[in-house]
C-alpha cells in the first residue's frame, strides 16, 4: 500500500520539476511549494494508514480463541488455512475492529465438524457470527449470551446443535438470531432476548424446525406500551413441539410482516388481536389442531399477501369481505371443515395466485363465480368440495393458470372450446364429475400443447371412445405424460390415437367396457410405465409386443416424469384387486393392471423382458398353459396375481428367487405339484394357493405331496431285497429271539421303564423318512444341554400338541427359512418350533452336525437353539421363546407399538443386537455370517432385551471363507449393494443389515415403503440426502423428538450411516459399533471411516 503511495509522491515530485517550472524566475518559489506539498501528503498518509496498521495487529485473547475455537473442529478446511496466518484478522472470514478486537466471524456452509469450543464466548467484540450449514453440533457454551452481549447478528442455522438455549438478560443489541434446523430442545427460557426486544432493536427471530415445546411465547417478543414498541418483522416458531392455544398479546408485535407457527400441537381459536397488526405480510399455522372459524377482522390485515391455514379443525365461511386483502397472492386453507360458498368479494383479489380450497364443504353454483378478475392466478385447486353447476366459462380467461383441480364435486356441463385460452396449462383432473361429450373434450384438450397431466376419470359415463376420425388433432397431446380415463363405462375399443402420445408414462382405462384386444403397438410407447386395462371386456392374447415397452425393459422408469406436480393428488378410486389407492403420480409403481377381462391363450414367456416391472396382475382372466419360468426373471417384481385363470402346470421353483415379492396368488387354477417352499413363499397365506385341487406341499391345507415314481420303484425294489434277506435269516431269527425271552425270563430283570424309552437313533436321524417309533408319544426330540434350557426330555407328540398340529394361530413369525409356531406344553412352558421349509441342500448327516455347531452358540444376546428332530419330513428347531415377539412388530405392526418404545428402549436394544452379533463375528468357532440381519430377526424378551434370532442357518462359515454357494437369503431394503454384484455373504453384509436396522430404530420407517414416492421409498437413500443436506434432524421419529435424546440418536444416526456405507470397506466392524453403542451419551468422539 506504501509503495502504491510513493508512487504518487513521485509523480507529482516529477510534475513540479517539469521543465516549464525551472525557470530562474520561478526557482526558489518553486522549491518552498514543493517541500510544502510533500509534507502535507506525508502526513496525509500518516493519518489514513496508521489506524489500519493498528486495527491489522490481532488481540492476543482473540487470537487463542481462535485458535482454540478452529483446534476443536475435526474438519481442518477453515483452521488449517487460519492457522498459516500469525495475524487473525487476516483469516478468511474474520473482521477486525479497533484495538485488533474480533468483530466478525462470518463462516456459513465451510464444512466445519465439531463442537463450538467455549473459547468462542471471549470474543466478546463479536457483533456477527454466521456459522450456519455446517455440522456443528452439542450444546451451546454457558454464557454463550452473556459473553456475547455485543452481538448484532446471529446465524447458527442447519446445523446439529441441542440441548437447551443458555439463560442470560445482557443482550440488548442483538437485531437479527436464526437458531432454525438445529436440534434445541425444552421450553424457550423466558427473557433470553427481552432486553433487546424492550430496546426496539430485535427485527428477526427464527427458531424453526427444533424441537422447543411449551407456549408460544407471546409476551416475551410483542411488547407496545408507552414506553417501548417491539419492532420485531420476522417471527418464525414453525416445526416444533409447541403447544395449547395461541396467547393473546401479537397485537403488541405492530411491526411483525411474517409470522410462522405451523407444524405443532397448537390448538383453539385463532387470537382476534392478531388481525390488527396491519404490517402482516405472511400468516402460516398450517398442520396444527386450530379450531373455530376464520375470524372476519382478518380483513384487517391490508398487507397480507400469504395466508396458511390448511390442516387444522376451522369451521365456518370464509369471511365474506376477503376482497378487501387486495395484496393476497396465496390463500390455502384446504383440508379444514369450511362450508358456505365462494364469496363474491374474492374476485377482489387480482393478486391471487394460488387458491387452494380442497377438502372442505364448501358448495354453491361455481360458475356464479367469476374467475375473470383473477389474471395472475396459476394454481387453482377446489377437489373434493360440494360445488355445482357447469364448468365456470370465466375460469378461461385465466390465461396463467398451470394446474387446475376440479376433482369430486357435483359439475356437470361440457368442456368448452373456450379452454384452449389456457395454453400455459400443464395439469387438469376434473375427475368425479358428472361431465358429458368425452369426445368433444378429447378435440378440444388436444389443442392445449402444454399439457403433461390430464384425470378426466368417473366424469364421463356410458359413452363411445373417441376414435381418430379426421377431427382429432394428429398433433395433439404430444407433452401427454399421464391420462386416466378409469371408472367411465366408456365403450368401444383402445382407441388408434394413443398411439401419437409418445410421453405418455401413464395409462388408466380401467372400469370401462372396452372389447377388442390389446393392441400390440401399446408395446412401442417410449415412456409407458404404469398400463391399467382391467375391469373391461377385452379378449384375445396377451400381445407379445407389451413385453417390449422399452421403459420396463431398460431399468429407466419414471426418468422424465415432469415433477411439477408429483403432490397434486392424481387417483382417489381403486384401480386394481388389491384395493390399493394411488393418490399421487410419485406413488405409481411400474405396473400392468390386465384382471378382469376376457383374455386367452398363454402367457408369453418374452414377459421375462419387464425387468423394471414391480406389478403384474393377470388375475380374472381365461390365462391357460403353464406359467412361464421366465417371470423370475422379473427381479423388482413386488405383486404377482395370476388367479382366477385356466393355468396348469406346476408353479416354478425359480420364482422363489424374487426376493421383494410381497403379494402372490394363484388362487383357482388348474396348478399341480409341490407349492415352492423356502424364501418368500413360506410368508404368502394358503388362500394364495387355494382352489388348485393337484397343488400339495405346506400352504395347501395339509395336503401332503405324493412320492415320485422313481422313489416308489426304489422302495419297491428295496422291500424285495429285504424280503430275501428276511427269509434267509427268519429261521435264524426266530431262534434268536426265543432265545433271549428265555434267558430273560429266567432271569427276571426286565427294567421298569425301557419299555417307553426309545434311543435317540431309533427317531431314524439319518433318513427322510420317520421310523414308526415316531408316532409314539414316546419318541424323543435331540435337546442340547445349555443354561436356558429347563426342558430335560421333550418327544414329538408333545410338540404336536403343544402347537395344535402346527395350527396356522400358532404361527409367530415366518422367514426365508420357514415358518415359527409357539409351542406351550402342558407345565405351561413356551418355546418357539422353527418348521424349516426345503431340504436345505444337506443330507441328513449333514444336518445334523451342522444343527449341533450351531447348539453351541450360546450368548445372552442370541435366541439360544435348544433342540431339533426330524418329523413327517420337515425338520424342527426349538428354540426359547421370546415373550415380546419381533422388532419389526413392535415398530411396524402393533397399533401404537412405536410409541411404548422410546428412546432408551431402543437403544438398549442396538446395543444388545450388536452384541449378540459381535459373538457370532468375532467369539463364536467358526464365525457365523447372519446374511439376513433384520428387525424381524431381532427378537425382543420380557424386559426388551434383544436377541438375535435366524442365525448360522444358512452356512456355517470359517474365517475368510466366505463364499456361498446356495442362493443368498435376504430381505428387501436389507441387502447391501455388493450382493448384488457377486454371490458372497460378508461380515461388512452383516454390518450394512444391521445399520438398516439401526436406522429403523431411529425413523420408525420401514427399510422400503414400496408405494411411497420414489424418492422416499428407500430409507438408506433417504437418510443419506437427508443428512447432505442438513437436514437429518428431520429423520427421526416424531414420536422420540423433544424428548431430551436427540444427541444420542445422532451419535447413533453417524454410527449406522457409516454401516450403510456403500462400500464395504469403509464400513466398521461389529466391534467398533459395539464400543461406540455402549459409550453413546458419554462421548461425541469416534473414529469416522468416511
Amino acid at each position: 500500500m506504501f509503495s502504491s503511495s510513493m508512487a504518487v509522491f513521485q509523480m507529482k515530485d516529477d510534475k513540479f520539476n517539469s521543465p516549464s517550472l525551472s525557470s530562474k524566475s520561478q526557482g526558489g518559489l518553486s522549491h518552498t511549494r514543493l517541500f510544502i506539498f510533500r509534507l502535507i501528503l506525508v502526513a496525509f498518509l500518516i493519518l489514513t494508514f496508521l489506524p489500519c496498521f493498528a486495527r491489522s495487529v490481532c488481540n492476543q485473547v482473540d487470537h487463542d480463541s481462535l485458535l482454540s475455537f478452529s483446534s476443536n473442529l475435526s474438519s481442518l478446511n477453515w483452521s488449517s488455512s487460519s492457522a498459516s496466518s500469525i495475524e487473525c484478522c487476516f483469516w478468511f472470514g474474520i473482521t477486525c475492529g479497533d484495538g485488533g478486537r474480533v468483530t466478525r466471524l462470518w463462516l456459513p456452509s465451510f464444512g466445519l465438524i465439531g463442537d463450538i469450543s467455549p473459547s468462542l464466548t471471549n470474543l466478546t467484540y463479536l457483533t456477527h457470527l454466521n456459522l450456519s450449514h455446517n455440522s456443528l453440533n452439542g450444546a451451546l457454551p454457558s454464557g454463550f449470551f452473556s459473553s456475547l452481549n455485543r452481538l448484532q447478528v446471529l446465524d447458527l442455522s442447519y446445523n446439529r446443535l441441542r440441548g437447551q438455549l443458555p439463560i442470560s438478560e445482557n443482550n440488548s443489541v442483538i437485531q437479527t438470531v436464526d437458531l432454525s434446523s438445529n436440534l434445541f430442545h425444552g421450553k424457550f427460557p423466558s427473557l433470553l432476548f427481552q432486553p433487546a426486544v424492550v430496546s426496539g432493536v430485535l427485527k428477526s427471530f427464527n427458531v424453526s424446525n427444533n424441537s422447543f415445546t411449551g407456549a408460544i411465547p407471546i409476551s416475551d417478543f410483542c411488547i407496545n406500551n408507552s414506553i417501548t414498541t417491539s419492532s420485531l418483522t420476522l417471527l418464525d416458531l414453525s416445526f416444533n413441539q409447541l403447544g395449547g392455544e395461541i396467547p393473546p398479546g401479537l397485537a403488541g408485535c405492530s411491526k411483525l410482516q411474517i409470522f410462522r407457527a405451523g407444524y405443532n400441537n397448537l390448538s383453539g381459536l385463532i387470537p382476534d388481536d392478531i388481525y390488527s397488526i396491519d404490517s402482516l405480510e405472511l400468516f402460516s399455522l398450517p398442520l396444527n389442531h386450530l379450531t373455530g372459524p376464520i375470524g372476519d377482522g382478518i380483513v384487517r390485515l391490508a398487507n397480507l399477501k400469504t395466508l396458511e391455514l390448511y390442516s387444522n379443525q376451522l369451521n365456518g365461511s370464509i369471511p365474506v369481505d376477503i376482497g378487501k386483502l387486495s395484496k393476497l397472492e396465496e390463500l390455502q386453507v384446504h383440508i379444514n371443515m369450511l362450508t358456505g360458498s365462494l364469496p363474491t368479494s374474492l374476485m377482489k383479489c387480482t393478486n391471487l395466485s394460488t387458491l387452494n380450497l380442497r377438502v372442505n364443504s364448501l358448495g354453491g353454483d361455481l360458475s356464479d363465480f367469476n374467475f375473470s378478475t383473477l389474471q395472475r392466478l396459476t394454481t387453482l385447486d377446489l377437489s373434493n368440495n360440494l360445488f355445482t353447476g357447469e364448468l365456470p366459462s370465466s375460469l378461461y380467461s385465466c390465461k396463467s393458470l398451470t394446474a387446475v383441480r376440479l376433482a369430486g364435486n357435483k359439475l356437470q356441463g361440457q368442456i368448452l372450446p373456450d379452454v384452449l385460452a389456457l395454453q400455459s396449462l400443464s395439469f387438469l383432473s376434473i375427475s368425479n364429475n358428472s361431465l358429458t361429450n368425452i369426445t368433444g373434450a378429447i378435440r378440444i384438450l388436444m389443442g392445449i400443447k402444454s399439457l403433461t397431466t390430464l384425470v378426466l376419470s368417473k366424469s364421463f359415463q356410458n359413452e363411445p371412445m373417441p376414435e381418430y376420425d379426421g377431427m382429432l388433432d394428429t398433433e395433439g397431446f404430444q407433452s401427454l405424460q399421464v391420462l386416466a380415463l378409469g371408472g367411465c363405462q366408456l365403450t368401444g375399443q383402445v382407441p388408434t390415437w394413443l398411439a401419437n402420445l409418445k410421453k405418455l408414462i401413464v395409462l388408466d382405462l380401467s372400469f370401462n367396457l372396452f372389447t377388442g384386444s390389446i393392441p400390440g403397438w401399446l408395446g412401442s410407447l417410449p415412456g409407458l410405465v404404469y398400463l391399467d386395462l382391467s375391469n373391461n371386456l377385452i379378449s384375445g392374447e396377451f400381445p407379445k409386443e407389451l413385453c417390449g415397452l422399452p421403459a420396463l425393459t431398460s431399468g429407466k422408469a419414471n426418468d422424465h416424469v415432469d415433477r411439477r406436480y408429483l403432490e397434486l393428488p392424481v387417483f382417489v378410486m381403486p384401480t386394481n384387486a388389491s384395493n390399493q389407492q394411488y393418490n399421487q403420480l410419485s406413488n405409481l409403481p411400474p405396473a400392468i393392471y390386465l384382471s378382469n377381462n376376457s383374455l386367452s391363450g398363454y402367457i408369453p414367456i418374452e414377459i421375462g423382458r419387464l425387468k423394471s416391472l414391480h406389478v403384474l396382475d393377470l388375475s380374472r382372466n381365461n390365462f391357460s398353459g403353464s406359467i412361464p419360468d421366465q417371470i423370475s426373471n422379473l427381479t423388482n417384481l413386488e405383486k404377482l396375481d395370476l388367479s382366477s385363470n385356466n393355468l396348469t402346470g406346476e408353479i416354478p421353483a425359480s420364482l422363489k428367487g424374487l426376493s421383494f415379492l410381497s403379494s402372490f396368488s394363484v388362487a383357482f387354477n388348474d396348478l399341480q405339484g409341490p407349492i415352492p417352499t423356502g424364501s418368500q413363499f413360506d410368508t404368502f397365506p394358503a388362500t394364495s394357493f387355494e382352489g388348485n385341487p393337484g397343488l400339495c406341499g405346506p400352504a395347501a391345507v395339509q395336503r401332503s405331496c405324493p412320492q415320485s415314481a422313481s422313489v416308489i420303484r426304489r422302495r419297491s425294489n428295496r422291500r424285495l431285497l429285504i424280503g430275501l434277506v428276511f427269509g434267509i435269516c427268519f429261521g435264524t431269527g426266530i431262534v434268536v429271539v426265543m432265545l433271549v425271552i428265555w434267558i430273560l425270563s429266567k432271569r427276571r430283570i426286565i427294567p421298569r421303564g425301557d419299555t417307553d424309552k426309545i434311543d435317540s437313533d431309533a427317531v431314524s436321524i439319518n433318513s427322510n423318512i420317520v421310523a414308526p417309533e415316531v408316532e409314539k408319544d414316546t419318541s424323543l426330540v435331540i435337546l442340547f444341554p445349555n443354561n436356558t434350557n429347563d426342558v430335560k426330555d421333550l418327544s414329538i407328540f408333545e410338540i404336536l400338541k403343544a402347537t395344535d398340529n402346527f395350527n396356522q394361530s400358532n404361527i409367530v413369525g415366518c422367514g426365508g427359512f420357514g415358518l415359527v409356531y409357539k409351542a406351550t406344553l402342558a407345565d405351561g412352558t413356551k418355546m418357539a418350533v422353527k418348521k424349516l421349509s426345503g431340504d436345505m441342500g444337506l443330507m441328513e448327516r449333514e444336518f445334523k452336525a451342522e444343527v449341533e455347531a450351531l447348539s453351541t452358540a450360546q450368548h445372552e444376546n442370541l435366541v439360544s437353539l435348544q433342540g431339533y428332530c426330524v418329523h413327517d419330513g420337515f425338520r424342527l428347531l426349538i428354540y426359547s421363546y421370546m415373550e415380546n415377539g419381533s422388532l419389526d412388530y413392535w415398530l411396524h405392526e402393533k397399533v401404537d407399538g412405536a410409541s411404548q418404545l422410546d428412546w432408551p428402549t431402543r437403544l438398549k436394544i442396538a446395543q444388545g443386537a450388536s452384541c449378540g452379533l459381535a459373538y457370532m463375528h468375532r467369539i463364536c468357532e467358526p464365525h457365523i455370517v447372519h446374511r439376513d440381519i433384520k428387525s424381524s430377526n431381532i427378537l425382543l424378551d420380557e424386559k426388551f432385551e434383544a436377541h438375535v434370532a435366524d442365525f448360522g442357518l444358512s452356512r456355517l462359515i470359517l474365517p475368510y471363507h466366505t463364499h456361498v454357494t446356495t442362493e443368498l437369503v435376504g430381505t428387501l431394503g436389507y441387502i447391501p449393494p455388493e450382493y448384488g454384484q457377486a454371490w458372497v455373504a460378508t461380515l461388512r453384509g452383516d454390518m450394512y443389515s444391521f445399520g438398516v436396522v439401526m436406522l429403523e430404530l431411529l425413523t420408525g420407517k420401514r427399510p422400503v415403503e414400496v408405494f411411497k414416492p420414489k424418492m422416499s421409498r428407500e430409507l438408506v437413500g433417504w437418510v443419506q440426502q437427508m443428512r447432505s443436506e442438513g437436514k437429518q434432524e428431520q429423520v427421526f421419529d416424531p414420536l422420540l423428538r423433544g424428548k431430551g435424546f436427540e444427541e444420542e440418536m445422532l451419535q447413533v444416526l453417524d454410527v449406522a450411516c457409516m454401516c450403510v456405507n456403500q462400500n464395504p470397506f469403509k464400513r466398521p466392524t461389529i466391534k467398533e459399533v459395539v464400543d461406540w453403542l455402549k459409550n453413546v451419551g458419554t462421548t461425541h468422539q469416534h473414529q469416522n471411516k468416511d
